[in-house]
């Protein structure tokens, strides 16, 4: 990959999952070198998102590029990490058994094993099984895994989930460290409190990127410290924005008549420069039903008019 082009970009990226837009018309580019947090709710299409960086998530619309070649080429093997929330160990085996397969998988230099175990702080449980540690040693375990080889990018979907905040920190001086070094990470988070950990944020917000920000970027925007509450903002925002943009494309009132069969022709005869004849007032002496009789003056209505034949409509002697 050229050095000056994006680790990973995103073009008109739509995602469908379960008959609905999980992500839908996304587009973004993450510079290398950097952390770059993907931050939103539970369900905004993270986790969709990220498995279409790696090439493993059907995408119904747009391209991704991930260190300039297409998503999933075979290639990019062993030049992205990748860590889903579901721990991707044997459970049957123990940590430095999976670190050393995966290692001879990747053809990862033996040593890595041990590396990455002190990186993640798992050098005392390597010879434990998988499937006895706890949720977060398994978290661990899966993040090692991805350590392996030294990858140019990290994908790693909400890896500090379960964690106590010792270890939280622990690995976020790791991921610091990792940068430094040259590795892009993209880092996915639902806890506003790790965006200020990032260089540059991506903000997810029902399948849709509402702001590529940089941390102090994003305060300025929204006029405030708290990143929560400026994310909380720019949603706001954002919702109003859509609100204005949906009234601004619906019709305009209706006039009298319009849309109708009266309005209609009423439009062509305008169109025709035919004017209208003016409305009549119905006139005082006019029956007001079809079967009303005239009453002469005076005359008063009697509700109940008499039984049998009406004058001269009775039978003939």
């Amino acid at each position: 990959m050229d050095g000056s082009g994006p680790a990973v970009a995103a073009e008109g990226l739509r995602i469908v999952r379960g008959g609905r837009d999980a992500v839908r018309g996304v587009d973004f580019r993450i510079p290398p070198g950097e952390i770059t947090g993907l931050l939103g709710p539970s369900g905004c299409g993270k986790s969709s998102l990220m498995r279409a960086v790696m090439g493993v998530q059907v995408v119904a619309e747009g391209r991704v590029t991930v260190l300039g070649r297409p998503a999933g080429h075979p290639a990019l093997r062993r030049r992205v990490g990748y860590a889903a929330q579901t721990p991707s160990v044997y459970a049957d085996l123990s940590v430095i058994e999976n670190l050393r397969y995966f290692a001879a998988v990747l053809r990862a230099p033996r040593s890595d094993a041990d590396r990455v175990l002190a990186e993640t702080g798992l050098t005392d449980h390597a010879g434990h099984e998988v499937g006895r540690l706890s949720g977060g040693q398994r978290a661990r375990a899966s993040l090692a895994v991805a350590l392996l080889g030294a990858p140019e990018l990290l994908v790693l979907d909400e890896p500090t989930v379960g964690l106590d905040p010792v270890l939280r920190e622990e690995l976020w001086r790791l991921f610091h460290t990792l940068r430094d070094r040259g590795t892009s990470l993209l880092v996915s988070s639902h806890v506003m409190d790790e965006a200020g950990r990032c260089d540059r944020l991506l903000l997810m917000r029902e399948g849709a990127i509402v702001a590529v920000e940089t941390p102090a970027a994003l305060r300025e925007r929204t006029g405030t410290a708290d990143l929560e509450q400026a994310f909380l903002r720019l949603i706001r925002g954002h919702a109003t924005a859509r609100a204005d943009g949906a009234a601004a494309a619906a019709p305009a009132d209706r006039g009298p008549g319009d849309g109708c069969y009266a309005g209609r022709h009423e439009s062509r005869r305008a169109a025709a420069g035919v004017r209208p004849p003016p409305p009549q007032a119905p006139r005082e002496s006019e029956p007001r039903g079809r079967h009303e009789r005239r009453r002469p003056p005076g005359a008063s209505a009697d509700p109940d008019p008499p039984s049998g034949p009406e004058p001269g409509t009775g039978s003939r002697p």
